[in-house]
C-alpha cells in the first residue's frame, strides 16, 4: 500500500471507525429495544437471546474467514461487500413479520458485520505502521464503542418511544451508504503480500462448534440440561473443538493458526477479550430487563440511566490507548479488571439497584472497566505479529470479543431463565440475577489476572520469538 499522507490516513481511519459505529450501536440500540420487541412480537427469554446470539454467532463464525479472506482477494473490497451486506440486512430487520423472520435477517446483518470490523482493523494497521500512532488510532477506535454506548441507548430510547422498535434498523441505512460511497473513494486498496488459501473444513468445525454450544447453553433451561437434544449438541460441539484441535495444524494455511497461540500477550488478549465482552453481554441483557420491566422505566429514561457507563466508557477508551502507546497494555488491564470485578460485586453483594448511587457507581465503575479493555486487546493481538498476517490476528481478536458476547448473553441468559419464578417474573427478578452478576464480577477477575500474567517481561519474550517464528516460516511457504 502507498504511503499517505497524515490527513489521508486519519480519513482512512474516520471510515474504519464508521463502520464499527454502526455494528455497534446496532448492539447498543437493540438491547434497549428488547422490551418493546418481547411486546410485540411475545418471544420467551430465549427468544430474546436469539436476537442477540443469531448475529454474535454468525458473525463470531465467519470474522476469521473474512480476515484472511481480506489479506487474500483485497481489504477494501471484502470492507465495501461488508457494508452493502450490513446494510441490506439492517432494512430487512426492520421489516421482519415475526420472530423467526427477525433472527434470519439479523444472521444476513452479521454476514455482512463480519467483513467490517476485522478487515477495518486490519486496514488501520497497515495505514498506521509507527506502534505508538497506531495504539493511538487503536485508542481512537475503541473511543467508537464508547461513543455507540453513549448514543445507542439515548438514539434507541427516543426511537421506540416514538417511531417503534423497528425504527432502530433504519439509522443504519444512511450511515452504511455513506461508508460505502466514501470508502470506494478513498481508501486505498491493500493486501497480503502471499495468498492464503481457503480452509472449508476448518470454516465448517467452527460454525458447528459456536452453533452448537450456543444453542445447548440458550435452550437448557427449557429442555432441560440432561435432555437428549441438549446433550448431542453438547456432544457436537465438544467433537468439533477436537477435530479442530487436530486438524488446524497440518494445514498449510490454516484458518486459525495456532502458533499464533504461543505468544503469551496474545493468547492472554483472546481470554480477556471473551472475559470482558461475556460481561459485556451479560450486563447489558440482564441491565436492560432490570431498568423497564422491573423499574418500569421507558426506553428514553433507561437509556438516560446508562449514560455514565456509557461516558466513561468514551473518556478512557482514548486514555487507555495513549497508555498502551507510552506504557504498555499493562495497566490498562490491571485497571479494567479491577473495575470490572467491583462493579460485578456491587450488584452480587451489595444490592446496587436497591440504589440508585449505588446503581450509578456500578456503572460508572463498568464504564471505566470497558474503556480501559478494548485497546490492549487489539493491539496486543496485532502488534507482535507480521504485517501480513494481519487480517487473521485482528480476525482472532474480533472473534474472541463477539464469542465473549455470545457466551455471556447465552449463560446469563440462562442462568436468568432458570432463577426467574413464572407466577412472579418482576419480583423475583433482583434474586435470581444475583448469580449472573456474580459471573460477571468472575469475567472481571478474569481480565484483571490473565492481563497481569501476560503482560510482563516474560510474556513480551514468547511474543517476539512467536513473530520470528511466523516471519521465518512465511517466506518457506510463499510458493507451496
Amino acid at each position: 500500500m502507498p504511503e499517505l499522507t497524515h490527513r489521508r490516513r486519519l480519513l482512512v481511519l474516520a471510515i474504519c471507525c464508521t463502520s464499527l459505529l454502526i455494528v455497534s450501536l446496532d448492539n447498543t440500540v437493540l438491547n434497549v429495544a428488547l422490551p418493546a420487541m418481547r411486546r410485540d412480537l411475545h418471544p420467551t427469554v430465549a427468544g430474546m437471546q436469539w436476537t442477540i446470539d443469531a448475529y454474535t454467532v454468525v458473525l463470531a463464525s465467519l470474522l476469521m474467514l473474512a480476515g484472511s479472506t481480506a489479506d487474500r482477494l483485497g481489504r477494501r473490497k471484502v470492507f465495501t461487500a461488508g457494508l452493502v451486506l450490513f446494510t441490506a440486512g439492517s432494512l430487512l430487520c426492520s421489516l421482519a413479520p415475526n420472530l423467526e423472520a427477525l433472527v434470519a435477517f439479523r444472521m444476513v446483518q452479521a454476514v455482512g458485520g463480519s467483513m467490517l470490523n476485522p478487515v477495518a482493523m486490519s486496514i488501520i494497521t497497515n495505514t498506521f505502521t509507527d506502534p505508538r500512532e497506531r495504539a493511538r488510532a487503536i485508542g481512537v477506535w475503541g473511543g467508537v464503542v464508547g461513543i455507540s454506548m453513549a448514543a445507542g441507548p439515548l438514539v434507541g430510547g427516543v426511537l421506540v418511544d416514538s417511531v417503534g422498535w423497528r425504527s432502530i434498523f433504519w439509522i443504519n441505512l444512511p450511515v452504511g451508504l455513506a461508508a460505502l460511497l466514501l470508502t470506494l473513494r478513498y481508501v486505498p486498496e491493500s493486501r497480503a503480500p502471499r495468498a492464503r488459501r481457503p480452509d472449508p473444513v476448518g470454516q465448517l468445525l467452527i460454525i458447528v462448534l459456536l452453533g452448537s454450544l450456543t444453542y445447548a447453553i440458550i435452550e437448557a433451561p427449557v429442555a432441560g440440561w440432561t435432555s437428549p437434544v441438549i446433550l448431542g449438541f453438547a456432544s457436537a460441539a465438544v467433537l468439533a473443538l477436537t477435530a479442530l484441535l487436530l486438524y488446524e495444524p497440518r494445514r498449510t494455511d490454516p484458518l486459525i493458526d495456532l502458533r499464533f497461540f504461543r505468544s503469551a500477550p496474545f493468547s492472554g488478549a483472546t481470554v480477556v477479550a471473551v472475559s470482558a465482552f461475556a460481561a459485556l453481554g451479560g450486563f447489558l441483557f440482564v441491565n436492560t430487563l432490570y431498568l423497564q420491566e422491573v423499574r418500569g422505566l421507558s426506553a428514553l429514561r433507561a437509556g438516560l440511566y446508562t449514560l455514565p457507563m456509557a461516558a466513561l466508557t468514551l473518556v478512557c477508551a482514548p486514555l487507555s490507548g495513549r497508555l498502551v502507546g507510552t506504557r504498555g497494555p499493562r495497566l490498562p488491564l490491571l485497571v479494567a479488571g479491577v473495575t470490572m470485578a467491583a462493579s460485578g460485586v456491587l450488584f452480587a453483594a451489595f444490592e446496587a439497584e436497591a440504589s440508585t448511587p449505588l446503581l450509578m457507581t456500578g456503572y460508572v465503575l463498568f464504564g471505566i472497566g470497558f474503556g480501559m479493555v478494548n485497546a490492549p486487546i487489539t493491539n496486543t493481538a496485532v502488534s507482535g505479529m507480521p504485517r501480513a498476517q494481519a487480517g487473521v490476528a485482528a480476525a482472532v481478536a474480533t472473534t474472541s470479543r463477539q464469542i465473549g458476547q455470545a457466551l455471556g448473553v447465552a449463560v446469563i441468559g440462562a442462568v436468568l431463565a432458570a432463577g426467574v419464578p413464572p407466577a412472579a417474573p418482576t419480583t423475583g427478578f433482583v434474586a435470581a440475577s444475583r448469580p449472573a452478576w456474580w459471573i460477571v464480577a468472575g469475567c472481571g477477575l478474569s481480565v484483571l489476572v490473565v492481563g497481569a500474567a501476560t503482560s510482563g517481561p516474560w510474556a513480551r519474550r514468547t511474543a517476539e520469538r512467536t513473530a520470528a517464528r511466523l516471519e521465518c516460516r512465511t517466506p518457506a511457504t510463499a510458493g507451496s
